[in-house]
């Protein structure tokens, strides 16, 4: 298994796990665009490793080792694409993908400098924390969009797909992190929520509104 390969996995793992109390072969399948058997074949090649480790539920666990492997990479691609946009003024919605090319090849060394030459930025252009440089990532108080209520108002704290198509989407309609937005309506029967943005409003599909993060605004 390269290690380009196994750095995805591992990528994959914790950011899964950072949603989701659990991380099963399908969540991780789904995830990385696999089938279920290529996924179990590279988890057993994990554990191997020590890298990763199956509950008794047959969930996924990343080691101790395994983790603080995720989280210098996790660090390393978020440095990048908040260096990507406000450095070298590259589109908000490409900087994701063109950030996993970087993330492999940086050494922490560089990282730390590239971290202490933008003044120490903690979160990246999606709004997910950067891990300092201890490993350690602070706590977003926020909750899905689909969360809210009518008449509820919201601040994005993070956008959870960071896919080319999904992030250009979303800045057409202006909905990138640190905007005010308000549910105005949710129509039934699973249908669209319809929000506010300054003067506009949108109908969003429940699946795009559950991968929008806020942090809800009281008054």
């Amino acid at each position: 298994m390269g290690s380009e390969k196994l750095e995805e996995y591992l990528e994959s793992i914790y950011k899964l796990h950072s949603e989701h109390r659990h991380v099963g072969i399908s969540q991780l399948a789904e995830n990385l665009k696999l089938t279920p058997a290529s996924v179990t074949e590279m988890i057993s090649k994990l554990v191997e490793k020590k890298l990763a480790i199956k509950t008794e539920k047959k969930n996924i666990k990343l080691t101790e080792k395994g983790e603080k492997q995720a989280v210098e990479l996790i660090r390393r691609h978020r440095l990048v694409e908040r260096f990507f946009t406000d450095f070298l003024k590259l589109k908000w919605e490409t900087v994701h993908e063109d950030a996993c090319k970087f993330e492999h090849v940086l050494t922490k060394e560089i990282s730390d400098a590239l971290e202490q030459f933008m003044n120490h930025p903690t979160t990246c252009p999606h709004g997910h924390p950067i891990p300092d440089v201890k490993g350690k990532t602070a706590k977003q108080d926020a909750k899905p969009l689909t969360s809210l209520k009518p008449a509820q108002s919201g601040v994005i704290a993070r956008i959870a797909e960071e896919s080319r198509e999904f992030l250009k989407y979303l800045a057409t309609l202006g909905l990138i992190p640190q905007i005010v937005i308000k549910v105005e309506q949710i129509a039934p029967f699973n249908g669209p929520y319809l929000i506010k943005v300054g003067n506009s409003s949108y109908a969003l599909g429940r699946e795009v509104a559950s991968k929008i993060w806020v942090r809800e605004v009281t008054g």
